[in-house]
């Protein structure tokens, strides 16, 4: 994928702030230091464009970057940060729902989790939230450079096992890494997918 163009455009706390363009949305959403930030940049060649919170969990903000004229990447917050207060986590659940539910503009979510642990209950509840939406997802698996070739295929194996019992068979991860480049292509090749898809 040609980046030619690749901007931040505004952040919004209400679905009212929402960008009027009539063109699609890629989310990314992950709990708080998956490598979020870290996977768009090197998405978009970039080393910065997307930054980094100082303070994890502490970004309550949707974010949007407009690539190549052509559409959105959506950063939603980080969720999961065990140091957010219960009214934080509540504002970011209403948050989320409102995107999710009536954003007609949104192709699919890129949600991530880290290859070193275990998917989590919130990362299979993010996930039951999406198919509840009927909103598309594609599952990445982040810090792939982290693991030993035998224990990346154990890992996401395990992982697989997981997500297969509790969503279906149809399961599928891609492992990445904003280190070494692994996954780029391949999760660029599915996020262009579901840009050209219509939905009924």
């Amino acid at each position: 994928m040609k980046i030619t163009m690749a901007e931040y455009v505004k952040s919004i706390n209400t679905l009212e702030q929402l960008p009027n363009e009539n063109i699609p949305h890629i989310a990314f959403a992950g709990r708080s230091n998956v490598g979020k930030s870290s996977l768009m940049n090197t998405l978009l060649n970039r080393k910065k464009l997307v930054k980094v919170s100082s303070t994890p969990g502490k970004t309550r903000s949707i974010n949007f970057f407009l690539i190549n004229q052509a559409f959105y990447f959506v950063d939603l917050p980080g969720y999961g940060y065990a140091k957010v207060s219960k009214t934080m986590y509540r504002d970011w659940q209403k948050l989320m729902e409102s995107y999710l539910s009536s954003v007609g503009q949104l192709k699919a979510v890129v949600h991530l989790f880290d290859l070193r642990h275990p998917i989590t209950q919130m990362d299979k509840e993010f996930l039951a939230w999406l198919n509840y939406y009927d909103i598309d997802s594609i599952l990445v698996g982040t810090k792939a450079d982290k693991l030993s070739k035998n224990k990346l295929a154990a890992q996401i194996d395990s992982n697989l096992r997981v997500l297969d019992d509790e969503f279906g068979s149809n399961t599928s991860v891609i492992a990445f890494s904003s280190v070494t480049g692994k996954g780029k292509d391949e999760l660029w090749s599915l996020i262009l997918e579901h840009l050209k898809t219509t939905k009924k």
